[in-house]
């Protein structure tokens, strides 16, 4: 991995630290997954690399899928490091608070259409946050970080993706979290079918009472 000049560390993981660094000449993010002692050596260098190249080539998928995401310039397995595009830009989690209630809606569906996109090509994101969306200086909203996603097509993992992205809005964007969940349905359903898009509400459903039930035994015991 040559010609990485000036790393900074700009965010650090359970899993992964995350440096911003010039590679040949361009601005790039380094994602470098750490070794785990508490792992067996030979283990844990066969799990950093596997996950490496796995998300690397979901990244690439979510394109193929029409979703936005950083260019891959090169993945060292050796380091377990991924050296992508920097995206220049705002995350949704520093937008929603600060564009008005109609931007926030169009933003928000615009949102849902991505999901739906990756959802109807058969990606879960794993990780779907606020914090892991940036709105591109061009208007584009790019999807970063897919280091819990999978290729499935099962019903559960995507009502857990929606659930979690619920979740997400109602911790960090409480005042607004209805209306804007309301319109990443919007546009989640313009790109599934209808009954899609029926069960995947229902098993959000679900999950949430699971969740009740869970936390009402625990405060029983």
């Amino acid at each position: 991995m040559d010609r990485v000049n000036q790393p900074l560390l700009i965010k650090k993981g359970a899993e992964a630290y995350l440096f911003l660094a010039e590679w040949h000449g361009k601005k790039v993010v380094l994602k470098r997954r750490l070794p785990k002692r508490y792992r067996v050596p030979t283990l844990d260098e066969q799990i950093r690399t596997y996950r490496t190249i796995h998300e690397a080539q979901l990244m690439h998928e979510a394109k193929k899928a029409g979703v936005p995401t950083p260019t891959i310039y090169f993945v060292d397995m050796r380091d377990s490091t991924i050296i992508m595009e920097f995206i220049e830009g705002k995350q949704l989690k520093q937008l929603l608070g600060e564009i008005s209630a109609e931007n926030r809606q169009h933003l928000c569906r615009k949102v849902g259409e991505l999901i739906g996109r990756l959802h109807r090509y058969g990606i879960v994101h794993g990780d779907l946050t606020t914090s892991n969306m940036i709105q591109a200086r061009d208007g584009k909203i790019f999807f970063v970080d897919f280091g819990l996603g999978e290729k499935t097509r099962e019903l559960e993992a995507k009502g857990v993706d929606l659930h979690l992205m619920k979740r997400a809005l109602q911790s960090t964007h409480f005042k607004f979290a209805e209306e804007c969940f309301k319109s990443v349905i919007e546009g989640y359903a313009s790109i599934l079918d209808g009954e899609t898009v029926k069960n995947v509400l229902d098993k959000i459903g679900e999950i949430e009472r699971r969740g009740r039930y869970i936390a009402e035994r625990r405060n029983e015991m």
